[in-house]
């Protein structure tokens, strides 16, 4: 009996060892030697640490650069994920210096909110010139200012292929465009001069000048008034209706369109309270202070401004 239970003893130990034997001496499994995932180096590794590698790699934040600016953003904030552990199970069963590719999922809406984003931080519109007044006899702008416009389509395109290709070394450069004023000196279009003491009136275009007519302004009682102003309202053949609580006309009745009428047929009201560009058929004041504050022009004249001018053309009255 006792032989038996130590042939019973032996064969079980022998059995153990046969079966413990080749476990004990089993190698790691690891990545074959060159083999990248997303462009990352996982050669050698066994698949945890692969995994973590691939994992910190891809965490890390975008650099994006504006001229001087650089910052980052990172990919979860972009709504970005990455299949990593599929991409690393290819890797265990690929051939040495493979490059697997790491699959990047970039949710759409994410991008698009921090593209709108940046869009509002550094889009600005393009500042149009105006007219700031008188200058050497000439009108004086203010400077023509371009904008900018962040290329939303573009941008977002640009920042879901930095998280596809998993490369953070190389900055993404924001993505603009600019916007062009649409008023410059060049194209502002008329603008009227009056120089109340030469009793003269010029038309420019922008800054060049068009044409030149000599106007009656107002008397010392009565002057016109120096500023800045522009036409507000336009009338052909108008009623002349006196002014309210003017001394000069409170005894006056309106005249309608026709020979005689102190407007002429035209009238190109200013914002200057009461005070307009017209003509007048009294052409003998032409050149002379003697007008209630309005500027007189001959009748044909006053015509041919009326049809180069709009409502809201610039109106500057300088003393000179």
């Amino acid at each position: 009996m006792r032989v038996k239970r130590l042939l019973a003893t032996m064969f079980v130990a022998v059995i153990s060892l046969g079966v413990a034997a080749p476990d004990a001496a089993r190698k790691p499994v690891v990545i074959a030697p060159g083999v990248t995932v997303g462009g990352v180096r996982v050669g050698s590794l066994m698949s945890e640490a692969a995994r973590t590698r691939v994992e910190a790699a891809f965490g890390r934040p975008l650099r994006l650069t504006f001229r001087e600016k650089e910052w980052r953003i990172s990919p979860r904030y972009l709504g970005a994920s990455a299949g990593i552990d599929e991409a690393v199970s290819n890797a265990l069963r690929a051939a040495p210096l493979t490059r697997i590719r790491l699959e990047v999922t970039a949710a759409k809406p994410g991008i698009r909110r921090y593209v709108g984003r940046l869009d509002r931080l550094f889009s600005r519109e393009a500042v149009d010139t105006t007219v700031l007044g008188v200058a050497g006899g000439r009108p004086h702008f203010s400077a023509a200012k371009a904008g900018l416009s962040v290329e939303r389509d573009a941008m977002a395109r640009a920042l879901a292929k930095a998280l596809r290709t998993n490369r953070r070394q190389i900055a993404t450069e924001l993505i603009v465009r600019e916007v062009k004023p649409r008023v410059t000196p060049a194209n502002f279009g008329p603008v009227v001069i009056i120089f109340r003491g030469s009793n003269k009136l010029t038309l420019f275009d922008g800054p060049t000048v068009v044409q030149t007519f000599g106007v009656a302004t107002g008397s010392s009682e009565y002057p016109t008034p120096l500023g800045n102003y522009s036409v507000a309202t336009k009338q052909m053949n108008p009623w002349w209706i006196p002014p309210p609580d003017s001394d000069w006309a409170k005894d006056e009745e309106p005249v309608p369109p026709g020979p005689g009428n102190p407007l002429g047929t035209r009238w190109m009201g200013l914002t200057a309270p009461l005070v307009g560009i017209h003509g007048t058929p009294d052409a003998a004041s032409i050149g002379y202070s003697r007008s209630h504050g309005c500027i007189r022009m001959r009748v044909p004249e006053a015509e041919w401004l009326f049809d180069r001018i709009s409502v809201g053309t610039p109106v500057l009255i300088v003393s000179a």
